[in-house]
């Protein structure tokens, strides 16, 4: 048995969970964990001198929780609750990723170690004064740290996003299988 893990970060409210729910539809033996499940209540998050809430950095998180579902989950994906129904999409070649658990970690602030209706809705300046700031200090970080990230086109539309990271996920997965038969053969 082999695992895929695929992370999908960008900035908040930029469609990464409608992103992972609907290759979740389309994939074969897929779950996701989604960094806004590991949000610190409102109590334990600090504010800012104008009184903004600050979600948008690692310390309103319990990333150490999320790691630790990650490993969990790659540990015994079979036993998770991964739904092993056949895919949505009619076009899935089911035999080159039938030994294969996937896993979408989405979220705002993954490489740094959504779409969220916010109540009560932002203070005005909020995004522009915290949150936007903080999306591209931690995405330069990023750049400078890991490797193999494709960016997105946010201008085109979900049904392009879709087709091109599942056809991505498609080809790691065959990788992934390709590679297994090398080990056996």
């Amino acid at each position: 048995m082999k695992v895929l893990v695929i992370g999908l970060g960008g900035v908040t409210n930029g469609g990464k969970t409608t992103l992972a729910e609907k290759l979740k539809k389309m994939l074969p033996n897929c779950d996701i964990i989604s960094q806004d499940d590991f949000f610190k209540p409102e109590s334990e998050v600090e504010t800012d001198e104008r009184g903004f809430k600050l979600y948008d950095v690692l310390d309103a998180l319990y990333m150490d929780e999320m790691v630790k579902s990650i490993r969990n989950w790659m540990k015994s994906p079979a036993n998770s609750g991964v739904v092993t129904e056949e895919p949505q999409n009619p076009c899935n070649n089911r035999k080159n990723t039938e030994d294969v658990y996937i896993l979408i970690v989405e979220g705002f602030l993954l490489y740094n170690y959504n779409t969220r209706v916010y109540q009560p809705a932002d203070t005005p300046g909020y995004f522009d004064g915290h949150v936007w700031p903080m999306y591209l200090k931690y995405k330069n970080e990023l750049e400078e740290n890991a490797s193999n990230v494709v960016y997105l086109d946010g201008t085109k539309s979900q049904e392009e996003l879709l087709s091109c990271v599942y056809s991505d996920i498609i080809q790691e997965l065959k990788k992934l299988r390709e590679g297994n038969q090398e080990v056996t053969a």
